[in-house]
């Protein structure tokens, strides 16, 4: 920790971080339960991974072993989320790993991973919302209705513009704005027809199961087409050995695939200042929505690949065209609403987090301190939300669906990899703040979450790494044009308020 104000390593105590929080201008409404957070995090995480993804790395890289994948996922995520439990009862602030790391490494590292959050967030937003679409307009077409090709978005021939993925993020900026309580009350209900859907496809699907399918459990490695190009995972280029597909090395790699599927948990870390008691409500809501949702994730798998044999699993609905080949398309059609529906809350919970992330950069005047007024009646960071909400809708509006997924994969490691840093730091520089939740075992866990978000980063392409690389370098230049000129801490304001502030200068 580095109390110099000219170093771009300054640290934000902790103490300082909660009083921020009780600013008149800059205070948010503390609404949220456990039961709440633990919605949210099961309303995020249960989406696109387990409705579209588990068709996709199956049939491309582990067959019926991406039940395993999405255990491997899950541990790196279990991992993750001790340590995040840690932080977000010790420093109930919104920001999630942005203001985790501000408290412990220092104020650029916080920088950093907090434009991480807002790529993550904002790339994740737009990818959900476009997948949303794809659902609702076949749904539609079943129903005889059609939009004209040019408003079916970039995926669809002759489409230019998404007009229903724009739709939903705008409507869904308009209910963020009115207040986060509301979202947790709509939350609930489509959580619960989510639940439901994935319930339906456990149980039904148990009876359609042919036992021939799960052979081989883990198919033999088969070269990857293409060889060592640049969309090779980077573990494979920097070993020098041909890329594969399946085999053992194919579950790690579908595992760093659906990794994008539990994206969620850390999001319920955004939401610790509108909590009503944060020390105690955060880690359980991050923890029990992880739970919860690695045990249906891997039941889904398994049963799946159990329906229908790996090669022949559809990559767009796996799900839905597996209950088809059984001969049960209604099946089929009842999980396509749930798709639908249950995208609406990926996209929501996206958002939320990314307008937390910005509000509270914005607060500690690394981001102009405009977006941090929160609104008068609502006491939401409305302004922040607007903006960002129209941005994405246009930028779901015009995009289709390719590599970004994996792009948000790896911001969300990197945050992973900060977050159990700071709490081994913490715990030396500040083993006097009281911790409503401890990490076990530290420093052996958070070094364990390390090297597994790592090994997960490694077998993502070496291109995803390049963008990734890029936007970083982008971030760090805005930093040294405008945040550190700006900062608060580094201006000194409400720094003498501090007295293990003062005592450390």
């Amino acid at each position: 920790m580095s109390t110099d104000r000219n170093s771009p390593f300054r640290t934000k105590s902790v103490e300082q971080s909660i009083r921020d929080t009780e600013e008149p201008e800059h205070a948010l409404r503390k609404s949220l339960s456990s039961w709440d957070l633990m919605v949210f995090g099961v309303g995020v995480i249960i989406g696109t991974g387990i409705f579209v993804l588990t068709g996709k790395v199956a049939k491309e890289n582990a067959g019926p072993a991406t039940a395993l994948a999405f255990v491997a996922a899950g541990i790196v995520c279990g991992l993750a989320a001790l340590c995040y439990a840690e932080f977000a009862s010790t420093v109930p602030v919104a920001g999630s790993a942005y203001t985790f790391s501000y408290a412990s490494i220092g104020e650029l590292p916080a920088w950093i991973i907090g434009w991480d959050l807002v790529l993550e967030f904002a790339l994740g937003t737009a990818v959900v919302a476009v997948g949303w679409s794809g659902y609702v307009r076949s749904l539609m077409d079943n129903a005889g209705i059609h939009l004209p090709a040019a408003l079916e978005g970039p995926d669809v021939p002759g489409g230019t513009f998404d007009l229903l993925a724009f739709l939903l993020v705008l409507v869904l900026t308009v209910v963020l704005v009115i207040g986060v309580k509301l979202s947790a009350r709509i939350t609930a209900i489509v959580v619960a027809i989510k639940v439901t859907v994935v319930l339906i496809v456990i149980i039904a699907g148990l009876f359609f199961i042919t036992g021939s399918n799960y052979k081989p459990f883990i198919p033999e490695a088969v070269p990857q087409e293409g060889g060592a190009g640049f969309d090779a995972p980077l573990v494979q280029l920097i070993f020098g050995y041909e890329p594969t597909n399946f085999g053992v090395m194919g579950i790690f790699t579908a595992a760093s695939v659906v990794f994008f599927a539990f994206i969620g948990f850390d999001v319920v870390a955004t939401a610790a200042e509108e909590t009503k008691l944060p020390q105690r409500d955060m880690p359980r809501g991050i923890l029990g929505s992880l739970l919860i949702c690695t045990v249906l994730y891997v039941a889904v798998s398994l049963v799946v690949t159990g329906m229908q044999h790996y090669t022949e699993l559809s990559v767009s609905a796996p799900l839905a065209d597996a209950f088809k080949s059984a001969g049960h398309p209604v099946y089929g059609g009842i999980i396509s609403f749930g798709a639908a529906v249950g995208l609406t809350t990926v996209c929501m919970i996206l958002l939320l987090g990314q307008t937390r992330v910005f509000f509270a950069m914005s607060r500690d005047g690394l981001l102009p301190r405009f977006f941090s007024r929160t609104h008068p009646r609502f006491r939401t960071p409305y302004r922040p939300t607007i903006l960002l909400g129209v941005i994405i809708a246009i930028v779901a509006g015009f995009t289709s669906i390719n590599e970004l997924a994996t792009l948000v994969n790896i911001g969300t490691l990197f945050a992973f990899v900060v977050v159990a840093l700071g709490v081994v730091i913490l715990r030396r520089t500040r083993p006097d703040l009281h911790r409503a939740f401890r990490t076990p075992w530290v420093p052996f866990v958070p070094i364990v979450s390390i090297a597994a978000s790592v090994w997960l980063m490694l077998n993502l392409p070496a291109e995803t790494w390049l963008r990734f690389v890029v936007w970083m370098l982008i971030g760090i230049a805005v930093y040294y044009l405008y945040g550190r000129k700006h900062s608060r801490l580094g201006r000194g304001e409400g720094v003498g308020l501090d007295p293990h502030h003062e005592e450390q200068r």
